[in-house]
């Protein structure tokens, strides 16, 4: 009841002229395909809106699941290498994004990444930019969505990194043992071994996270 009578009653609307003008919602009758044939009419108002919406909505979709994916795994990977040392510390430093409440975290962002924050300051002090020139991370739509992409990686990235590290510690050391005893590379361990078991396990995450 709570679930389907809802999705179904809002996949259908997609199918009338449902609209709401002013304060008062309007009669809607049954138009069948006629506002799917918009979406994809450049001369059409719709049209022209959903196409770029559409196109930023997959680029960030990639980036905040793939990107995220393979950044965190490639982190969790160095860390857990038998010669790295203090493992516990970088797993700490990288925790300390989850830790502090994110609404903090963003404030401080939203702070750095001003016309005149922290980062425009660093960038015209090292001669990046000049003087009274800045990165317009708040007021141009091509850089603010730069700028969600980095802290999106800066947010998810620990996170995936735990959940891959507990991955790894998982996967049997047999299998990296036969591998190293058939001539297999670093590489070919990570596309054989490694991928296969990990993709078996966080398909689900990667699924829900993409959707």
């Amino acid at each position: 009841i709570f679930t389907m009578i809802p999705l179904v009653y809002m996949m259908l609307m997609a199918f009338t002229n449902y609209s709401k003008v002013g304060d008062h919602l309007t009669l809607f009758d049954w138009v069948g395909m006629e506002n799917f044939i918009s979406l994809f009419d450049s001369t059409s108002a719709l049209g022209r809106q959903f196409v770029p919406v559409l196109t930023w909505t997959l680029i960030w979709a990639f980036f905040a699941t793939f990107l995220n994916f393979f950044l965190g795994t490639f982190m969790a990977m160095i860390i857990q290498r038998p010669s790295t040392k203090f493992k516990g510390l970088w797993r700490t430093i990288l925790s300390l994004t989850i830790a502090v409440p994110q609404f903090v975290s963003l404030m401080i962002i939203r702070n750095m990444f001003k016309e005149n924050g922290a980062v425009n300051t660093l960038f015209q002090s090292l001669g990046v930019l000049a003087q009274g020139e800045v990165f317009p991370f708040m007021t141009d739509a091509t850089w603010a969505r730069v700028l969600l992409i980095v802290v999106n990686l800066w947010v998810g990235i620990p996170y995936t990194v735990m959940q891959v590290t507990g991955i790894l510690q998982n996967i049997p050391a047999e299998q990296y043992e036969a591998a190293r005893i058939d001539g297999a590379n670093a590489f070919q361990q990570f596309m054989n071994v490694t991928l296969p078991y990990m993709i078996f396990v966080m398909t689900p995450t990667l699924i829900s996270t993409f959707t």
